[in-house]
């Protein structure tokens, strides 16, 4: 409850406002695009918390070393290897057997420096856990930040990056300038033969 009067208190008091579809009541891959900001993380928060929407992220192991570990955690963070990125996979899957109900916050521009598409890892692992995808988004341009619709991904990846790409065509991020296009590097192959 403290972190839903928390995420009260920001959007009441903040110049962004929120503006989302349902949250979602199963386990989903949760984007966050446009990922162009440091500040992006703290909106996912807002979003997350406001809505009740329990989140994980991925991030490098190296930041849950030390002191860092146990806040990183508490705040969703699951540890990648990326000697071991494999495991990921099966990390989800063992929090989606125990009834977890969750949002897993990828960021597939992967950076928050301006390239030419999106990192595939997203529609990987949706695919192999069997999740949809809910579209979170930050736009700048309207000072408005949510959740949009949640789809089911069907394999062809051109067809589900059309759609994807439609919802993301009016969306700026926090630093427009930043702003990836919502592209894989082969929309041609199916879902287990994309770029990472």
């Amino acid at each position: 409850m403290l972190r839903r009067a928390i995420a009260g208190l920001f959007w009441t008091f903040s110049r962004w406002r929120l503006v989302t579809t349902p949250a979602p009541t199963r386990p989903t891959v949760l984007i966050g695009a446009p990922h162009t900001s440091n500040w992006d993380f703290v909106l996912m928060l807002a979003i997350a918390w406001r809505l009740q929407v329990p989140i994980r992220w991925l991030g490098k192991k190296s930041l849950f070393r030390g002191w860092r570990g146990g806040p990183m955690r508490r705040l969703g963070g699951i540890p990648v290897d990326r000697d071991d990125p494999s495991r990921v996979v099966a990390d989800v899957l063992a929090q989606i057997a125990a009834g977890e109900v969750f949002g897993l916050v990828i960021t597939p521009d992967g950076t928050r420096t301006s390239r030419s598409g999106w990192k595939s890892g997203f529609y990987r692992i949706a695919r192999a856990a069997g999740m949809p995808v809910t579209l979170g988004y930050v736009d700048r341009t309207t000072m408005t930040a949510g959740l949009g619709p949640t789809i089911e991904l069907t394999g062809d990846v051109a067809a589900d990056m059309t759609v994807i790409r439609a919802f993301y065509a009016d969306k700026a991020g926090f630093r427009p300038e930043l702003r990836s296009e919502p592209r894989l590097r082969d929309e041609e192959g199916r879902a287990g033969e994309t770029a990472p």
